[in-house]
Order: C-alpha cells, then structure tokens, then sequence
C-alpha cells in the first residue's frame, strides 16, 4: 500500500519525507486555503519535495474550464496529479486528460458505481471517502470491498485511494481490502507509531540495560 499525506503544509510535508514512508501528496481548496499560499507556488514546493504524485484540485465545475485548469497545473510539474470532482464534466475532463497523458484523481466518490464511470473514464486514481460515509451512518470500508471487487472483475488499471481517512483503523481496514493507496493527515501516521506494548517494552529494555553498566561505542 502506498502512503499519500493530505496537507499543503510544506513544513509537515518536509518533516515526514525523510521517513521513506510517504509516497505522494494529496491537496484540495480548502487545504490549499489552509497554507495561505498560492496554489502555483505551493504545489512546485511539494513537487520539489516529493517526488511521487501530487494532487492538485481544480476548482471550475464546467468542463471547458476544468481543461484549462488542469491543463495549467499539470505544467507546474511532471508528478503532478490533476484532481477532478465525480460529476458529469469532470469526468469528461478525466477522459480528455487520459488521453492527453495527464494523471487524473477522480475525487469525491460515494458509490462504487461512480467509481466503475471513473474507471471507464481513465481515472489514474479513483477516490471514495470513507469518513464521510462513516460520518451517514453507512459503512464507508464496504464501498472500498465492493470498488476493489469490480475493478477486480474488469482488470482496471484505476487504483483505489481510500481518503477521509480518520484514523488507523481505517488504516488496517483498507489495507486489508486491498486499496492500492490511503491518504491521510499527518496525526493518522503518528498514531500509526503508537503501542502500549511497544512502550513498555522498550522502557523494560532501557532499564535493564542501565543496570548493566554497558555502553555501546
């Protein structure tokens, strides 16, 4: 499973890289917003960064002007992704784009058939949000089991990227669905780190070792 985190926060951004467990980036408006930067500007700094796919959203709803500007973000950089939303004309633009070369995160998915149109329209990555079918009381880790299902019947080349992830048990359930990446903010990953176990564990091993006098080195 590939590792995307959701921020335009370049700081956090550096501050993960250098893990070797961040794959690519994630970003929409309102977390381009949240920077308080141009969006130009911000996505050429995580491209730097990063170097796997980044997504940059468009914000026209009309299709002649999703073109547009999908078309000027995909010149910011060779990894950058052109994020459109699961509506009629952005997935016309999806299928425009395709054929242009263009990688395409098709966002905003609620239903596994909007992700088989998406699929069929060339999406590079297809994006359910299981937090927010969570949050209407529905099960947002089925709609991952019944994409992966079709896209598994069909040998789609679509990958599934489960978002609104909320936190690590959202985690371990896409990743044994079999999503191909999740994307996630930053405090999903640390708490990924976290075990009581290991916690204890390790103050035991400190703690004897401190008995023993010993240095290493």
């Amino acid at each position: 499973m590939k590792f995307f985190l959701d921020t335009a926060i370049t700081d956090e951004i550096k501050q993960y890289a250098d893990t070797g467990l961040v794959d690519g980036v994630t970003t929409n408006p309102s977390l381009i917003v949240k920077s308080g930067r141009k969006i130009e500007e911000v996505i050429a700094e995580i491209c730097d960064i990063i170097p796997g796919p980044v997504s940059a959203e468009v914000v026209a709803t009309e299709y002649s002007e999703m073109i547009s500007e999908g078309r000027g973000l995909a010149k910011i950089a060779d990894n950058v992704v052109v994020k459109v939303p699961l509506t009629e004309d952005g997935l016309k633009a999806c299928y425009t784009f395709s054929q242009e070369g263009i990688k395409v995160n098709v966002t905003l998915c609620f239903s596994p058939l909007q992700a088989l149109l998406a699929a069929k329209s060339g999406a590079t990555f297809i994006s359910p949000f299981v937090g927010r079918v969570d949050d209407i009381g529905l099960d947002g880790m089925q709609l991952i089991g019944d994409i992966k299902e079709i896209y598994d019947n069909y040998g789609f080349a679509t990958q599934i990227l489960a978002a609104s992830i909320r936190h690590p048990f959202h985690m371990l359930e896409a990743a044994k669905m079999g999503a191909d990446v999740a994307t996630f903010p930053a405090k999903v990953l640390d708490q990924m780190y976290k075990h009581p176990l290991t916690d204890k564990g390790l103050a035991a091993f400190l703690k004897d070792w401190e008995k023993s006098g010993q240095k290493i080195g």
